[in-house]
């Protein structure tokens, strides 16, 4: 373990935290000489699973393991990133554990902690040309395939006839926006090159953001206003495009697909108007990397089970996958029976009845 001049310094280090530390809570006592672990967050407004599954799943499992861990979350600041793993690395910690904003913060972050010694994990977001030890994450391709394929099943259901398909794709500056558009485009793309579908407007959501979103889908409806499915690349963007379709009586009738299981996303789903989304597992993917990240912080071998390529970076990186899983009207109650949402957040006084007829308790 990293202890020595790091960690007398630890204590001034964390007074200096500036901006950044005001940005996010801080967890775990940070002290002693147990295991150090260090996770970053990438903010709370694009999706709200950062702060109401990760975080909470990260903790339970660092907490378990009685080793002494810090989240933080840098609200899709740059400068809060950097500095946050600058104080992380600095007080000493064993492990590193980050959720990237873009490839080159990440990449110079990742790089800092490996020059220091420090163990460094990639978790959901792969850092291209990075040089994270490890990656932990969903089959990211996966998820877009199954994006891909509820919208198909959604058409045929439709009866639709040469739907016009627009995409509302993640950011840009995020891998895994990249690994879902390539999952959705190949199912979809035999179909535009068969004249089954047409090809709409496709374009990328800046930093994710749900209210360029809508005014980015807005601006898709005005130029060709004959769209008739929406690949939306997760619940938020997917909730702009509904917000736009209500407004010219259209939800319900186009389908939308989305991404992450939210409490929105499912009540979306049982008011007939998102088609579609995928859930992620997030208490498997943080108990995957908490078991990863407690092994490296204690000096042992982390274990993993395959390898993802770098493009950018041209390497392999040892990694752990998980699967992804379609949720439809038909079984959004697996999700709340899992435990990821409640009952009580998606079955509020509009949505009771509907809950009920969904089987949901």
């Amino acid at each position: 373990m990293r202890r020595g001049i790091l960690s007398l310094l630890a204590v001034g280090a964390f007074a200096v935290s500036g901006t950044a530390a005001c940005t996010a809570n801080v967890s775990g006592s940070g002290r002693g000489d147990k295991p150090r672990i260090g996770v970053i967050l990438p903010d709370s407004k694009s999706s709200a699973r950062w702060e109401t599954a990760d975080r909470k799943y990260l903790a339970a499992a660092f907490k378990a393991a009685g080793v002494d861990y810090e989240i933080q979350n840098a609200q899709n600041d740059k400068s809060a990133f950097t500095t946050l793993a600058e104080q992380m690395i600095t007080q000493g910690v064993d492990v590193l554990m980050i959720v990237n904003l873009d490839s080159g913060t990440g990449k110079a972050v990742l790089d800092k902690a490996r020059n220091a010694g420090v163990a460094t994990i990639d978790y959901d977001r792969l850092t291209l040309g990075g040089s994270a030890r490890y990656y932990v994450s969903f089959d990211n391709t996966a998820v877009g395939t199954l994006q891909g394929q509820g919208l198909v099943r959604c058409l045929a259901e439709a009866k639709a006839t040469r739907p016009v398909i627009a995409e509302l794709n993640g950011s840009q500056t995020d891998n895994n926006s990249t690994l879902f558009k390539e999952g959705y485009d190949g199912v979809l793309g035999p179909r535009f090159a068969s004249g089954e579908y047409v090809k709409g407007p496709d374009q990328w959501i800046e930093e994710w953001d749900n209210t360029r979103a809508g005014t980015t889908f807005e601006q898709m409806m005005t130029a060709q206003p004959n769209i008739g499915g929406v690949i939306a690349a997760n619940d938020g963007v997917a909730n702009a495009a509904i917000n736009v379709l209500k407004k010219q009586g259209l939800n319900g009738r186009i389908p939308v697909t989305g991404q992450d299981a939210t409490a929105q996303g499912l009540q979306n789903i049982l008011n007939g108007d998102q088609c579609m989304t995928v859930y992620k597992d997030v208490r498997r993917e943080a108990a995957a990397a908490a078991k990863l990240a407690i092994a490296l912080a204690k000096g042992e071998t982390g274990v993993t089970t395959t390898k993802v390529y770098d493009r950018v970076g041209k390497r392999d990186i040892d990694a752990i996958l998980l699967e992804p899983k379609a949720i439809t009207r038909a079984n959004v109650r697996d999700v709340i029976e899992d435990g990821y949402v409640s009952a009580d957040e998606v079955c509020t006084a509009d949505f009771a009845a509907k809950c009920a007829a969904a089987g949901i308790k």
